[in-house]
């Protein structure tokens, strides 16, 4: 699982410091977690194929979070995409985005699936073999959702000694790779766990994106290897914080301690700040390993 961070900052871009944007790749996926202005701009500049791009997760309809789209969804049809461009996002999105087209009269060579989300609850969007997505419940002022995406591993390795030595048939090889134990030739039973590696464990990254302080995703986010969350303010404007909705470098800690995660990733910087390392500063005295989410750092979660 790699992270790629677009985009950091809050509510306008500047020359260096582009609205939030990630890019998130899991195995052969790469997702694009929410979507702001001068998002084609970062994905040339840190070469990113735009046809790689399967789905958007959209965390709510603020613009420094989805203005960038519309200009992405037509640079997909110059470039010629004909796949299916599957877009998670709040209920209404889809109208702002038909709207457009049909105002500008413009049309498209690929379909876009629109998946509206209304829940106040976790609910899980994506489930497969590979990977699970579920979002995460937020509280601003309007209607938000983090998203927590869960890498998973299920295909099982088996030892090449172990496979010399007993001389498996392909019939066999499946069986372990399914889980099950086999029996040789001569009735001997070889147990799974004797011949396969051990699974690895699965990797969690959870974003989440403009929130209040919010104690009630602490056990949504539990002990996972890697947290994105906004921290627009400094302690110094505490009070702004509360009256927007948003939190401060400090809370964005305290959330990532009483979670027990691994890794701690501030982003969303309001532009009043010219010095970002006060952002560090203020959170390491809650929580000791946390980075900040400045553009084109790649994180290896």
């Amino acid at each position: 699982m790699k992270l790629t961070i677009l985009g950091s900052g809050a509510s306008t871009p500047k020359i260096n410091n582009y609205t939030t944007s990630q890019i998130l790749k899991i195995k052969n996926n790469y997702f694009l977690i929410d979507c702001g202005e001068g998002i084609q701009m970062q994905l040339r500049k840190l070469k990113i194929n735009f046809s790689k791009i399967s789905c958007i997760f959209i965390s709510h309809l603020h613009g420094d979070h989805y203005f960038g789209l519309i200009g992405l969804i037509s640079t997909f049809r110059l470039l010629g995409r004909v796949s299916d461009l599957n877009i998670y996002a709040p209920k209404g999105l889809q109208e702002l985005i038909n709207l457009h087209l049909k105002l500008s009269q413009s049309w498209l060579n690929y379909r876009i699936i629109f998946h509206a989300l209304t829940s106040k609850s976790q609910k899980i969007i994506i489930d497969n073999s590979d990977l699970s997505v579920k979002t995460i419940p937020l509280n601003h002022r309007i209607y938000t959702n983090g998203f927590l995406f869960e890498e998973k591993f299920n295909e099982r390795n088996i030892k090449k000694s172990k496979i010399k030595e007993y001389n498996f048939k392909i019939e066999d090889l499946k069986k372990l790779k399914k889980g099950q134990d086999v029996y040789l030739d001569d009735g001997t039973k070889i147990k799974n766990s004797a011949v396969v590696k051990n699974l690895k464990k699965s990797k969690k990254y959870a974003f989440c994106s403009d929130t209040a302080y919010n104690t009630n995703i602490i056990q949504l986010i539990s002990s996972i290897e890697c947290l994105y969350h906004e921290s627009t303010f400094l302690e110094s404007h505490s009070d702004l914080a509360k009256k927007t909705m948003h939190s401060t470098a400090s809370e964005a800690a305290k959330i990532a301690s009483a979670a027990n995660v691994g890794k701690l990733i501030l982003g969303h910087f309001s532009n009043r700040y010219k010095n970002q390392e006060n952002f560090l500063k203020e959170a390491k005295i809650y929580f000791k390993n946390v980075f900040l989410a400045n553009e084109g750092t790649i994180f290896d979660i």
